[in-house]
């Protein structure tokens, strides 16, 4: 439980750094930008209580926040993620007693559903992200096309990751 939890802690400082001292600073085209520290919160296990989840979320967005000077902007959209996380994990994870309780990955939910898991999560994200962050609907073909870039991007980077762990 203690080697979990370090992990874990580990790994949430880690992505955190990942995104404010390398990924906020790409930015391919002029709107593409990669969130790739949603990763974490994607392969939290279900196993973690809703308040616990959210309060997860909104710790590390506000740390992004803080770090990228978008007040809000990433919080609102980790605890919007959190909130839906766990509705889809019943969707696409192991149906099986005995594997409900495993973290996603492509091991765990299958390649297929664990990237339609994530590709659901991560244009969810980029969507309220951008949303919050214009605060407007007048902007909304350039919210889409955001989305949808950086969504690609961030998708690409996910399937690598997996790709890498599942190898190991």
């Amino acid at each position: 439980m203690i080697d979990f939890f370090l992990r874990r802690s580990g790994a949430f400082i880690f992505y955190i750094l990942l995104q404010v001292l390398v990924l906020n600073n790409i930015l391919f085209y002029g709107f593409i930008n990669p969130y790739l520290y949603i990763y974490f919160l994607i392969t939290l296990p279900p196993t973690i209580s809703r308040s616990a989840f959210l309060l997860i979320g909104f710790l590390m967005g506000f740390l992004i926040d803080i770090f990228s000077g978008t007040p809000g902007c990433h919080a609102s959209a980790c605890v919007f993620l959190c909130f839906v996380i766990p509705y889809l994990q019943n969707l696409f994870g192991p149906r099986n007693e005995h594997t409900s309780n495993v973290m996603p990955s492509f091991k765990t939910y299958g390649p297929g559903s664990f990237m339609q898991y994530a590709i659901i999560l991560v244009v969810l994200h980029h969507f309220f992200f951008l949303m919050v962050e214009y605060a407007s609907l007048s902007d909304i073909l350039w919210v889409l096309l955001k989305t949808l870039f950086s969504s690609i991007f961030t998708v690409l980077m996910i399937w690598v990751l997996e790709m890498i762990k599942s190898k190991n």
